[in-house]
Order: C-alpha cells, then structure tokens, then sequence
C-alpha cells in the first residue's frame, strides 16, 4: 500500500506513481489526527488542505478527489486533469461543488448521505432541549459567580416540552430522527417539505406559512440550494410566535443572519439554537456570539468520532463501487 506524505504542510515526494485518490482537505474531518484514510485505496495522499493552486498540482494523474466543504467552482473545475473521474464531497451537502461544470468535465460527483443523521439529530434536541431549560444563560450565570438561581429562586424560564410543537423544514434522514425523538417526548408534529405528503404517524403536514405561525420551535433540515438560500428571513421570522425558538443544524445560509440578529436583539422571536452559521468561523465582532437568547456551537453536529469514522468508511464504499463501475451516492 502507498500512503503518500500525511497531514504536514510541506507534504514529501515518494517517488512513486501518481496516487489513485487524493484527499485534498483532509484536516476539516481530521482534526485531531484520528481517522485512518488508507482504507480509501491502495495509493492514497492525503493533504491537511490546499489552496486551488495546490489542489491542481496534486490531483495531478488521480482518478478520485476528495474533498470536504472546500469550494469547487467552475473556474477551478475546467483545471482539473482529464485523469479525474471522481469528486467525492465528504459530508451531505454539495452546495460547495458547481455540480453543472463537473458534469461538462465528465467527473461524477457523490456525497455521504446518512452518516452523521443520528448525531446531528441529537444535536438539535440538545439545543432545543437547552433553550426551554435556558441553560445558556444559566452557565453564564454560574461562569460570572452568580449563584442566584441556587440560593434564591430560579430566575429564568424553565420549560417542559412535552405538548409543545416542533416545526421541521426538511423531512430528510436528519429530520426523520429528530422527529422520532420528539414524539418520543410527546411534541407535536409539523413538517414542511418540497413534496407534498398525506398527514400520517403522528405527522401533519402544512404550508411553510402555517409551520411558522404555529410551532413552538422551528427546526432546519433541508439541503442549501439557491431556492433555500435565506428561507428565514425578515418576512418569514416575522410570522414565528414571539415565544418561538429557531434552531438550525443544516446550512447557515438557509437564515439571513442579519434579519436573524435584528429579530433576537428585538425579541420578536424568543432565542435560537445556531450549530451553522452564515459564515463559519463567525467574525469575531458577530452579535450572536453574545446575544444572551442564543447558543452557538461550531458546526459540531458531524465532528464526533465515531461520526467520521462512519464518513471515511462511506467514503471508501463510494470510491469502491465507482472504480467497480456501480456508483452509489451521485449527486446532480
């Protein structure tokens, strides 16, 4: 097996053939060092990242390019070497790839779908469950030295979600498992999709509007596309309840954050759970760092380990079949 030079910035020739498969971002999935990747191929390389000129050197002669949220787009595309017949995106969304120019390029793209459905499921039931419980505040309170809510009263809401109603935008792999463990905690159930489906399973399927308007809390769950960019915005987080909570694990351009800021400062929504963000990492001066009616957590909802080791194994099958000419996962 020829493991090419791994995770050093200045990445060593070994004199060796082209490798087969060139993982060209690899820290955004390894970053603690944990993940092994020679199960992808006999000849892999594996780089901690890559700038687009970098990238074109190194894809030099392979037949696969893995990539992780790095974007990839046309004009970086019509560079690749004719060697190219695979882009692998390690995660669900693609949004990040110009899926039209790969196809006039003749290099198929695959995804991973369902690997991380479970963890990111629970994610956002952590922070919905946090919000009710209004935690955040909570620990700031106890990170200041104010004790206040152990030797007086509690001083912030502290709700049950039982009889609560969660709105889902998505019912995907990820929106399936967080409606299963809400009605596991007797929420109800609305779920906006593209497809119009027949209410069923405890489910009631409505109108976007509707969803807005009625639920307690409104779970993200769709893929980004340019129909979804900006879905919440002013007009539509103008129809959620004053009392409502928004959380999104998806896409953070799926919510015009500034509309979104403007709504938590003037609490005409009641806070939000944000694992994505509009712009990842957020600047340093983003309101929503501070806002005290929000959680911020750093896109962690795939990072667990067990997680990425289910993503490099999915990744490896995608790799296999296709090289086996019986690609699974294609996207676009």
């Amino acid at each position: 097996m020829r493991l090419h030079a791994i995770m050093e910035v200045t990445v060593k020739e070994s004199g060796d053939t082209m490798p087969q498969v060139v993982v060209v971002n690899a820290e955004k999935m390894n970053f603690d060092g944990k993940l092994d990747f020679s199960v992808l191929s006999d000849s892999v390389a594996v780089y901690p990242s890559s700038t687009p000129e970098k990238l074109l050197q190194r894809i030099q002669g392979a037949q696969v390019v893995v990539t992780k949220e790095l974007p990839v787009p046309a004009a970086l595309l019509e560079q690749f070497p004719r060697s190219v017949q695979l882009l692998v995106e390690a995660g669900t969304g693609y949004n990040n790839i110009d899926l039209a120019a790969a196809k006039k390029q003749g290099i198929t793209v695959c995804n991973i779908p369902a690997y991380s459905s479970q963890r990111v499921a629970h994610t956002a039931i952590m922070l919905l469950l946090n919000l009710a419980s209004t935690m955040q505040v909570q620990l700031a309170m106890l990170a200041k030295g104010d004790h206040r809510n152990f030797t007086q009263h509690l001083l912030v809401p502290h709700t049950e979600v039982n009889g609560k109603t969660l709105g889902i935008i998505g019912a995907g792999h990820i929106g399936k498992q967080v409606i299963k463990i809400a009605q596991a905690l007797e929420m109800h159930i609305l779920v906006h999709t593209r497809t119009p489906r027949k209410d069923g399973d405890g489910i009631q399927y409505v109108g976007l509007k509707e969803l807005l308007q009625k639920s307690d809390y409104v779970s993200l769950h769709c893929p980004l596309t340019p129909a979804t960019r900006h879905l919440l915005n002013r007009e539509t987080l103008a129809l959620m309840k004053p009392s409502a909570f928004l959380i999104n694990t998806s896409r953070g351009a799926l919510i015009d954050e500034p509309a979104l800021i403007e709504a938590l400062e003037n609490h005409q929504i009641a806070g939000a759970g944000l694992d994505v963000q509009e712009q990842e990492p957020p600047a340093e001066d983003n309101p929503l760092y501070t806002l005290p009616n929000v959680i911020l957590t750093p896109h962690m909802g795939w990072k667990g380990l067990e997680t990425r080791q289910r993503l490099v194994s999915i990744i490896a099958q995608d790799i296999h079949q296709f090289l086996a000419g019986s690609p699974i996962n294609v996207v676009g």
